[in-house]
């Protein structure tokens, strides 16, 4: 966050890269209740919804500018022959996921579950199902933490693009939200993550048409937050959250700055509290398109990913998009058991601990109360590495999961370990640190 502007003793309204959020640290768990989150390190993201049945994306209605009429016939093929919450489910445990999170509504408006609030959701298509409830479910079987994403903004309503224009139309988007979010925190037992997205003042008016007479039309810009007289009211709809869900971790696009920071597509580094990190296991669009089987991260990339955030004290939630029919390709559902495969051996490294030191030329550190495990993604010509002092002794360091010795040196200043090699062309040499 760039700029803090105060509001009473705990209100602020601050900036950060998704636009103005406003700060209220009432409403923020206590470190005691994050901490599940924070050690959890690995999550799947999942979208899914209409759009899948194009395969051109999840922006697909806005980038081709399809009739919200004509979009939404895509309701007569939405049949998701496949789907299986479990399968899902299945899936995401067999990557060493800690944690999911599951698109509830895009911002195409389409449901996938049992709402109230008109009848533009998965219950009113061939499938006849609560796609949700059965994820849900699902999750709550297999111990599994349960998160749902939910957009406030809705391109069906003119309302989000004029909403001073169309303030009436906003506020019926408006009760939409909060209808649906009760709904979604009431009906489905515990929810462990609240993700919204796109419900950032930035995003009104999405950058706001404007006419000057001197310059003629133009837009606002996504770096200036909407200014006119609607509002989501954050501080309210997150007290409803927490009202009826007191534990659920909340992210910050809905215009509160959220339990975490959120990061995405790109790794910008480690921020001062809890941070993820959202990317997609394809570079492709995050809800399926054919392509995406072809343009995977390979399996070096997703664990250098992994370390690299880790390293850094983050959280790495990475995306699959299912297939129409609700199931996820094969070869990305390969490779993220390639994933839980290397998590497997090493994941003491990984779950549980804290980032300690990252440098792009060799790798990074994670650490618990007794011990330092040493990420080694690019070895030194010279097989050394040296570390900040610690104030503990050390008294081994081995190459984990092995009883092979590795040299060092501890002294008040740092900690040399020496002879550092990659006899077995790993992409992570990882190095345990007993402490004692």
């Amino acid at each position: 966050m760039r700029k803090y502007f105060l509001i009473l003793s705990l209100i602020i309204v601050a900036h950060n890269s998704f636009g103005q959020v406003v700060v209220d640290s009432s409403l923020l768990l206590s470190q005691k209740d994050i901490q599940w989150w924070k050690g959890a390190k690995f999550g799947l993201f999942i979208h899914f919804g209409l759009y899948s049945v194009l395969g051109q994306g999840e922006w697909a209605m806005f980038e081709r500018r399809m009739d919200t009429s004509e979009y939404g016939k895509l309701k007569d093929s939405f049949t998701v022959s496949k789907f299986s919450g479990k399968n899902w489910v299945d899936v995401a445990k067999q990557a060493g996921c800690k944690y999911m999170v599951v698109t509830s509504r895009h911002h195409d408006g389409f449901s996938l579950f049992n709402t109230s609030f008109g009848n533009y959701n998965s219950m009113n298509t061939p499938a006849k199902k609560d796609l949700i409830k059965e994820y849900v479910d699902a999750a709550h079987n297999a111990g599994m933490k349960v998160g749902i994403y939910y957009s406030p903004l809705d391109w069906r309503y003119p309302g989000f693009f004029f909403p001073d224009l169309y303030y009436s139309n906003a506020l019926e988007m408006k009760k939409q939200t909060y209808t649906q979010v009760r709904e979604l925190l009431s009906n489905y037992g515990k929810i462990d993550i609240l993700w919204y997205d796109g419900g950032e003042d930035s995003w009104l008016g999405f950058a706001g048409l404007m006419w000057d007479g001197g310059k003629g039309w133009y837009t606002r810009g996504m770096d200036k937050p909407y200014r006119g007289k609607f509002s989501w009211e954050p501080i309210k709809l997150n007290t409803m959250v927490r009202e009826l869900q007191p534990k659920v971790v909340i992210n910050p696009r809905s215009g509160w700055m959220g339990d975490f920071n959120t990061q995405e597509v790109r790794l910008r580094g480690r921020e001062n509290r809890p941070w993820e990190l959202c990317t997609n296991l394809s570079n492709a669009a995050w809800g399926w398109t054919p392509s995406a089987k072809d343009n995977m991260m390979t399996l070096d990339s997703c664990i250098r990913l992994l370390v690299a955030v880790v390293c850094q004290d983050g959280n790495l939630l990475l995306n699959v998009g299912p297939k129409a029919d609700g199931e996820i390709e094969p070869a990305q559902v390969q490779r993220l058991k390639e994933m839980g495969d290397f998590l497997s051996k090493y994941g003491e490294s990984i779950y549980n601990t804290r980032g300690g030191v990252w440098d792009a030329n060799w790798g990074g550190t994670t650490f618990t109360d007794n011990e330092i495990y040493v990420h080694v993604l690019r070895v030194p010509t010279n097989g050394r590495i040296i570390l900040p002092s610690v104030s503990k002794k050390i008294t081994s360091v081995k190459y984990l999961g092995t009883n092979v010795n590795v040299g060092f040196k501890q002294s008040e200043g740092d900690i040399v370990l020496d002879g550092i090699s990659n006899k077995e062309n790993k992409t992570d040499i990882i190095l345990k640190a007993t402490l004692k």
